[in-house]
């Protein structure tokens, strides 16, 4: 549902506003750098700023997760455009994985529209944690096997990376960049395929998230469904504008740096998020 915001209302959210307007910013940054789509900073802020606002717990972890998706439509389009043009994005990847990865991700939304918000977030929490800790301690050149698994096996991990990214509400980054380096793919090319990656599971987890929390009487102000749209509206534009810089950024970086730099926001995240929950 969409409700109207008083002008009293607002002036008291200007501080939050601006809060918004800077994790955009710097989500299109790590969106461009790191082919994550984003989600892995909004949805933690959001959900702390839901919190301050007193939002009911109810809800708060689901319309993080539901507006951060909304937001990776827009910023995935134009990060992966960026790699693309410097040749780092696998197309015929993706045209053999991208039903499974829309499945994965309808399969994920459904999940996480039936769980509660505590679950959700202890999800996002273990997830990140074990990937940051990959990616940290993982030697440089470490590699299961060069080329990535059989036909459908392959596709089994495209559902699977579509599903878990959804219930995270990210792209495709967070489990797709250390997937595609343990098959040896080269640490920039990894990053270009998730983000767009990250726009198939975005698209139909966001819409999933808008009907899941639709009519709910808890939701925040200016919210249809799980996605807020106040948030969704100070959130996109920015992470588009500095995606491209993310970009370029990621293109410089030796590809240790890359991983080393995911691993540490990664792991910050995490803690972030477990000590929400104790």
């Amino acid at each position: 549902m969409l409700e109207s915001l008083t002008v009293e209302t607002i002036t008291e959210l200007l501080p939050l506003f601006g809060i918004l307007v800077l994790t955009g910013a710097v989500a299109g940054v790590l969106a461009g750098l790191l082919g994550v789509g984003g989600g892995i900073i909004v949805v933690p802020v959001l959900y702390s700023l839901l919190g301050f606002l007193d939002i009911d717990d109810s809800v708060r972890m689901h319309v993080s997760v539901g507006t951060s998706l909304a937001s990776i439509v827009v910023t995935s389009i134009v990060s992966a455009r960026s790699h693309h043009k410097r040749g780092a994005v696998d197309v015929e990847l993706l045209k053999s994985w991208a039903i499974f990865i829309g499945v994965g991700s309808i399969l994920g939304t459904l999940v996480a529209s039936a769980v509660d918000g505590p679950v959700l977030s202890a999800i996002f929490a273990v997830i990140a944690l074990i990937v940051a800790l990959y990616m940290a301690f993982t030697p440089a050149n470490f590699k299961i096997r060069d080329g990535l698994p059989g036909k459908w096996l392959g596709r089994l991990s495209g559902l699977s990376i579509g599903g878990i990214s959804a219930m995270m509400g990210i792209g495709g980054g967070t489990l797709g960049v250390p997937y595609f380096n343990a098959f040896g793919y080269p640490v920039h090319r990894a990053v270009g395929t998730s983000a767009a990656i990250g726009l198939i599971v975005a698209v139909p987890a966001a819409i999933g998230f808008v009907i899941s929390g639709w009519g709910i009487p808890a939701l925040p102000q200016a919210s249809i469904g799980h996605v807020n749209l106040l948030g969704l509206l100070l959130i996109a534009p920015f992470t588009s504008l500095t995606a491209p810089l993310g970009v370029r950024l990621a293109h410089v970086l030796s590809p240790r740096a890359l991983k080393l730099s995911f691993a540490i926001f990664l792991f910050a995240t995490s803690v972030r998020m477990f000590a929400g929950l104790i």
